[in-house]
């Protein structure tokens, strides 16, 4: 099933589709779904080939980030249960959904629609493009900003050449300004505030405690505490309500959270936008298409920037705009593949074009982790001390295969020892298993050597949450791995490693790509010999280093979490052990620089300085205390 996305710009077709529910005259040959998803629910429109609704579709909440593949099955199943086809055929789908912004992310959607309707041409995107497809667009605009603001809030603007811009949102916590969450978490704020400074409790505290059944001020300490995001959001209303009684304190906050909301749509909007181009203002959301007063605040505040603007306001759902992409895709010839983010969030990828090398899929399947091992054809119908004695003699020759890599390995720690010294740093990046080996080695530095955090960093696809659970397509996106190089500080003289069982997770080429083009040094850490034989053309990357031993096929086919796992340790920990022993951090064979944090490690630290001074056990311990628990400083003092 093709992979759709938006890229560049399409010619909108005025499709009629009106937001009341339409019976089904004489059954067409062909119908087009939109889909429509966010936190709280999602909503689809039916349509046919002219544009007309058949049907409107009730569905679950639908944020792609808050759902497993099973759930997201779950919320397009029930669509699927709603559709009357009786004869029809279904020949397109647009599914927008909140949190979907990534190529990988699309992907996923895309896959799970193939499930549900195998053969059906699926578009996959984001719950913006949806909204700003389901404007009505003023022919005299050269871009269009939609501004959002419900629950939570966002600005996404498009230029009529294709570029995209977004400003906002990213949740209730750190984001969506001018949201109703926005103005609930204001108002909270500001009425305690004014009540611990005057004693006083005004009508926009009597509206929230009517809001909430609540008694006293004092009750809103307990629920705060667990209040959820669409209880806060609610408040909003009580808000609006206490502004339109003249409580000060309420039009104040609704004053700032408008012009918050402006001063993110000028942001987006000049990402796209020059002094020669009209814009095209879109309002969206409750907020904004509720409260009028709300709204002429904003565009009063927007027009001090553009004067020339356009204001407009969605008027239907969007999911009205989830199936007019449906039926642009289906009117324009081949794949439509998009980048609906912001290029300074979704970078391309220096190096990196889409037939690299490193992702075909050719090279997956000559893997050595991809192959079945003879020796354990009949695994699983072994008992379990025939089972055991064949993993462990399986793994007998892993350190044999890490030699034949010697001197990368050496070339590798040269210039680890190097950056150590000139104060730069190693990030290890990976994703599943690879990544948390990569976080694990470097959470050892530390203690274990009195390293700076930030020496030795470990980044995983997917995030913290990848550490303990799977993040579903999180190894498959390239300008995720790329981005988090852009985000985590990677400079000039690091050493980047890229640790990839297989060689081709693409987030680790995006981020190594990404890396080389600042200038840190690259190395491939992968178990795929056939990476070191890559054919290159001119301006592709290429790392520095590619260190690819043959460890053979793992005993369960593909489970590179053993040998390869084990391979991967064992190299990390060559390369942060011995570049720190050359950085100062080891004498004789004795940890000097290790940080003494709890009672075992103090013994150590005593036992250390004895066995390099011959002093009494009190004479190193008074001189660690003297010291700061600073072994090499306590060593320099008895020294001395």
């Amino acid at each position: 099933m093709p992979t759709l996305g938006i890229g560049e710009r399409i010619a909108m077709k005025k499709i009629p589709l009106p937001s009341a529910t339409i019976s089904t005259p004489q059954a067409p040959l062909e119908i087009f779904l939109g889909i429509e998803g966010g936190g709280t629910r999602s909503t689809g429109i039916l349509a046919d080939s002219s544009g007309q609704s058949l049907l409107e579709l009730q569905g679950g909440p639908a944020n792609l980030a808050l759902l497993t593949d099973p759930q997201l099955l779950s919320v397009l199943r029930s669509y699927a249960s709603q559709l009357p086809l009786r004869g029809r055929r279904l020949a397109g789908i647009a599914i927008g959904l909140a949190g979907a912004r990534t190529p990988a992310q699309w992907e996923r959607i895309s896959k799970a629609a193939h499930c549900i309707w195998p053969g059906v041409p699926c578009l996959a995107t984001n719950d913006l493009e949806t909204a700003l497809a389901a404007a009505t667009p003023d022919p005299t605009a050269t871009v269009r900003v939609l501004i959002l603001s419900g629950t939570g809030s966002c600005c996404f603007g498009r230029h009529n050449d294709g570029r995209t811009a977004k400003a906002g949102g990213r949740g209730h916590v750190i984001g969506d300004r001018g949201s109703a969450c926005d103005i609930s978490q204001r108002a909270l704020r500001a009425l305690v505030t004014y009540l611990d400074q005057t004693q006083k409790w005004p009508r926009l505290g009597v509206r929230l405690l009517e809001s909430l059944q609540l008694n006293s001020p004092e009750d809103l300490i307990p629920w705060s505490m667990d209040a959820k995001k669409d209880e806060l959001a609610s408040l909003a209303t009580a808000v609006f309500t206490a502004a339109n009684e003249r409580d000060s304190i309420a039009q104040t906050v609704l004053t700032d959270a408008a012009q918050a909301m402006a001063e993110d749509a000028h942001a987006c909007a000049t990402q796209v936008a020059s002094a020669s181009d009209r814009i095209q203002f879109i309002f969206n959301g409750g907020v904004l298409l509720k409260n009028k007063s709300f709204a002429r605040a904003v565009e009063m505040r927007l027009k001090m920037h553009w004067p020339r603007a356009i204001f407009t306001s969605v008027t239907g759902a969007s999911s009205v705009g989830a199936v007019r992409l449906a039926l642009q895709a289906h009117s324009t010839s081949g794949t439509i593949i998009t980048d609906p983010g912001p290029a300074a969030l979704e970078p391309v990828i220096p190096g990196l074009p889409p037939d690299h090398p490193a992702f075909d899929l050719a090279l997956l399947a000559v893997s050595p982790t991809e192959k079945r091992n003879p020796k354990s054809m009949e695994f699983s119908k072994m008992g379990l001390e025939s089972s055991m004695d064949l993993m462990l003699n399986d793994s007998s020759g892993i350190v044999r295969a890490i030699k034949q890599e010697k001197n990368s390995l050496l070339w590798s720690i040269r210039a680890i020892t190097a950056a150590f010294k000139n104060e730069k740093h190693l990030y290890y990046i990976g994703a599943g298993s690879s990544g948390r080996l990569g976080v694990l080695d470097a959470s050892e530095c530390p203690p274990t050597f009195r390293a700076p955090r930030e020496q030795v960093q470990g980044i995983i696809a997917g995030g913290n949450r990848a550490l303990w659970s799977a993040v579903e397509g999180a190894e498959d996106d390239p300008a995720a791995g790329a981005n988090a190089v852009l985000h985590r500080g990677i400079s000039e003289g690091d050493v980047v490693v890229g640790i990839a069982a297989s060689g081709r997770t693409p987030f680790v080429w995006g981020a190594l790509a990404q890396a080389k083009a600042l200038g840190a040094t690259t190395i491939l850490l992968c178990f795929n010999p056939g990476f070191t034989q890559l054919s290159y053309s001119k301006g592709q990357f290429k790392p520095d280093r590619v260190i690819a031993p043959n460890l053979g096929p793992e005993i369960l086919t593909g489970s590179t979490r053993l040998k390869a796992g084990t391979a991967t340790k064992v190299i990390l920990n060559l390369f942060t052990t011995l570049a720190m022993t050359r950085s100062g951090k080891v004498i004789s064979n004795l940890m000097v620089d290790l940080n003494p944090s709890n009672l075992k490690l103090r013994a150590r630290a005593v036992w250390i300085i004895r066995q390099l001074t011959d002093c009494a056990e009190d004479q190193a311990r008074e001189a660690l205390e003297s010291c700061g628990w600073v072994v090499k400083d306590a060593l320099e003092k008895l020294s001395g």
